[in-house]
């Protein structure tokens, strides 16, 4: 990450479903590091729309309160784009929104619990889990530390 420039990155939904029920798994570090501006959370709409509908399912077992204060910080922490070019690489069709978004974004990583979902990398975008992204993370932190 270079100072002054906040790393972009999209959340695949499973990322966010991760965070609510493991608070402190790696998919909940990076929504938290994501959420807090370290990272800089970019949404489209209809990956805003499909959280909405994914994490107010029943099974998950999250109040109306929470699932609510989790969309609106979403809603107000993201950097949101409007893709403009359809993205066809995904083996389910769905999962094409993120690279469409990550596209719009210009974003550096497209984090997902699922990478076989997607391609290994699309342009300059790296398709990584939770914990690739941590230990990237961590080691620029690392580097910046050394004299």
């Amino acid at each position: 990450m270079t100072e002054g420039f906040t790393t972009r990155v999209v959340l695949d939904t499973n990322i966010i479903v991760s965070a609510l029920l493991q608070p402190l798994g790696p998919p909940a570090q990076i929504f938290l590091l994501a959420i807090s501006g370290s990272l800089q959370l970019c949404m489209s709409g209809s990956i805003y729309t499909e959280y909405e509908e994914v994490i107010s399912r029943q099974r998950f077992g999250r109040d109306e309160s929470t699932i609510a204060e989790v969309l609106k910080t979403i809603r107000t922490q993201s950097l949101w784009v409007r893709p403009t070019v359809a993205i066809r690489a995904c083996p389910d069709p769905d999962d094409n929104i993120f690279l469409e978004c990550a596209v719009a974004a210009r974003a550096s990583y497209l984090v997902t619990g699922n990478r076989r979902h997607f391609p290994g990398s699309w342009e300059q975008i790296l398709v990584v889990t939770p914990k690739q992204l941590l230990d990237v993370i961590n080691s620029q932190e690392s580097e910046k530390r050394l004299p």
